[in-house]
């Protein structure tokens, strides 16, 4: 086994005790959705819709980080369910829109803020200024680790 200097071996600890802790988040997350009767890309259209009212097709891969094959897969399962409608553009015959349908619009009202409640729970082990201060921190790390990347 190789020997690491001391600010490597702390990066590689870093990074462990991350991705166990967004492992262990996630899975509470994962439980509600799947309790729900969703996968949880189908959760996280629904979502972006209720909150952010129509999307592109072309642009919901991007803000769920879901490849682009995938969108359309998942679109077609909510649409077959009556979750979700298409909808062209009228100004630009390139671009269609997913919209949520009344039946998917009462049903991520009524399991959103279930959901919501869920995360409260799995992050509650941190008090009200740690959360800011890991959000502030784990933004910091991100954004350079983004920047890196380029």
């Amino acid at each position: 086994m190789r020997n690491f200097d001391q600010e490597t071996e702390q990066a590689l600890h870093l990074y462990r005790v991350f991705s166990r802790a967004f492992r262990s988040v996630t899975e509470h997350s994962l439980r509600d959705i799947k309790a729900h009767g969703l996968h949880h890309t189908e959760f996280s259209v629904l979502e972006l819709l209720y909150h952010k009212g129509r999307q592109p097709l072309q642009q919901i891969g991007s803000s769920i980080l879901l490849a682009s094959g995938s969108v359309t897969y998942v679109i077609d399962k909510l649409e077959k369910n009556g979750m979700i409608d298409r909808q062209p553009c009228p100004h630009d015959r390139r671009v269609t829109y997913a919209v949520l349908t009344e039946k998917g619009k009462a049903l991520i009202e009524r399991i959103f803020p279930l959901h919501a409640e869920v995360i409260r729970h799995a992050v509650s082990g941190l008090d009200a200024e740690e959360k800011e201060q890991a959000i502030r921190l784990l933004r910091k790390l991100g954004l350079e680790a983004e920047r890196r990347l380029k």
